[in-house]
């Protein structure tokens, strides 16, 4: 999907994460950037000629704007980076951090920063090089930006704190001093107003909540194609998944998801005559709930790519004015984190409804209860199944609105503030177990297919999926096979994304 800026395409989410990939490269900036970069800082060192008030440089930072900032531009940007550097938590992972800088290079390129071209050189050089701060998680109320993490990630730079060094055996935390050592890089020193133009911006919740998106538009996706070999292994009536049904409706996701189904499902199939008419809503109406939950991420996707393509600095230099206002404030993504939560919610909800579904003998064409294929000798998927269920009660409490626990700080400055960062976190812990929901529903799918008789002629995913999860003639520890079950349909949507991309 496409997002557009005064009729200016700007790609997609999924093309912004290719752009932060390990192997990926900022290009340099070009001459229209260098010239929108200079006229800014041009701007601003008129406006310090005149002794003008800037927030930031002439000025201290926050509720101590009524105090002159110090006479060294560089005391103050050290003091800024310093007094934030508070956040606590476990480290985001490198491909977030990758992408955390990346947008802050992106917002400050677009010229309206005073950050001067070599400077942000700079800072893209170290970034090509592979130079990846880690950045605690914790501790920011994403309103005048994600103010504590971006600073973790300046200190970084500067040589303080810590780096992520990838090596043979994949990722690992070292001293940002020695990161930058081993990569003969010198540290950033950080003046008032490029200190400022960094932590002044909502690159970490942006990051977190793009990412999250990203995944569960592949949870959709996954979920989709296990309704499909449901459906099919049962012999649902396929009416439910006609295109008719979704154009007299007209929404978009709903029509995107039946097709999903319908390509997945054999061309003449027919309902078993055992089946109900009508299947329970978990079979009947995926591509509605499904459908809903695509045409949300559509929606916020939007937002996001605009986000990500544009500037949230304060102040702003723009057109020969200097502006004072609250771009860093990070209410457009904190309301897309809280719906993105809420979707996944769905998502999860909908597979743990279609394990049960499977595991009722009641709902699942005359199988065995929980199916075993030895009742009470075997207790086959119960276990799995009472997890799930823990595991969608986590989502929901992890789903919980971060933007309606906001709390007024920094002394009334701060006094409404979106908690973007505080949601994003939740939210992808929540992706987590979603994956589990849909590796424990895998599983009753390949259970289910080995009692019909279909894994022995099962091909491609099927056939990976009976690997994984062969039949059970007893009971057995299958904890390892709903996490493999997940990597297999995580990869599996993965794939069949990209080729609708294609």
């Amino acid at each position: 999907m496409t997002a557009l800026i005064d009729g200016r395409s700007t790609g997609s989410l999924a093309s912004i994460v290719r752009s932060t990939h390990w192997d990926a490269r900022v290009g340099p900036c070009d001459h229209e950037d260098v010239r929108r970069m200079r006229a800014s800082v041009d701007l601003l060192a008129d406006r310090l000629s005149g002794d003008e008030s800037v927030y930031g440089v002439t000025h201290g930072f926050g509720p101590l704007v009524a105090f002159s900032a110090s006479d060294s531009p560089m005391e103050q940007g050290a003091g800024l980076i310093a007094h934030l550097g508070s956040a606590q938590g476990r480290p985001l992972a490198p491909e977030v951090s990758r992408l955390i800088v990346w947008l802050r290079l992106n917002s400050m390129r677009q010229g309206y920063s005073a950050v001067s071209p070599d400077f942000w050189q700079t800072l893209a050089d170290l970034w090509n090089a592979g130079f990846t701060p880690s950045i605690p998680r914790d501790g920011t109320v994403s309103a005048s930006g994600d103010l504590q993490p971006l600073a973790h990630a300046a200190l970084a730079h500067a040589g303080s704190g810590e780096a992520w060094v990838r090596g043979d055996d994949g990722w690992s935390v070292v001293p940002a001093a020695r990161a930058l050592a081993d990569m003969d890089a010198k540290p950033v020193e950080w003046s008032a107003r490029e200190a400022l133009a960094f932590v002044n911006g909502t690159s970490v919740s942006l990051a977190v909540c793009i990412l999250n998106h990203q995944a569960v538009l592949r949870l959709v996706r996954a979920v989709g194609v296990l309704t499909a070999r449901i459906a099919d292994i049962l012999g649902s009536n396929p009416e439910a998944y006609h295109a008719g049904i979704g154009k007299v409706r007209g929404q978009t996701g709903q029509l995107t998801v039946a097709r999903w189904i319908r390509e997945d499902l054999p061309a003449d199939m027919e309902r078993n005559p055992l089946r109900p008419l009508q299947e329970p809503y978990s079979l009947r109406c995926a591509p509605q709930v499904l459908g809903a939950v695509l045409d949300q991420l559509y929606g916020a996707e939007e937002i996001l790519v605009r986000e990500a393509m544009g500037c949230t600095d304060n102040p702003v230099f723009y057109e020969g004015e200097l502006l004072h206002g609250g771009n860093f404030h990070a209410m457009p993504i904190g309301l897309c984190s809280d719906q993105i939560g809420l979707c996944l919610q769905q998502v999860a909800f909908l597979a743990e409804r279609q394990l049960a579904l499977l595991c009722d003998p009641s709902y699942n064409g005359g199988a065995p209860p929980m199916l075993t294929p030895r009742p009470g000798a075997g207790s086959g998927l119960a276990g799995v199944q009472l997890s799930a269920t823990s595991f969608v009660s986590r989502i929901r409490q992890l789903a919980y609105p971060a933007s309606l626990t906001a709390l007024p700080t920094n002394g009334g400055n701060q006094d409404h503030v979106p908690m973007a960062l505080n949601g994003a976190n939740s939210v992808a812990e929540a992706v987590e177990l979603a994956w589990l929901v849909v590796g424990s529903l895998a599983l009753g799918v390949a259970q289910r297919g080995a009692l019909a008789g279909r894994n022995e002629t099962a091909t491609g995913l099927w056939a990976d999926l009976a690997r994984i999860s062969p039949p059970l003639q007893a009971d057995r520890p299958l904890a390892a096979e709903v996490r493999a079950a997940s990597a297999l349909l995580q990869d599996a949507a993965e794939r069949l994304l990209a080729r609708e991309d294609d």
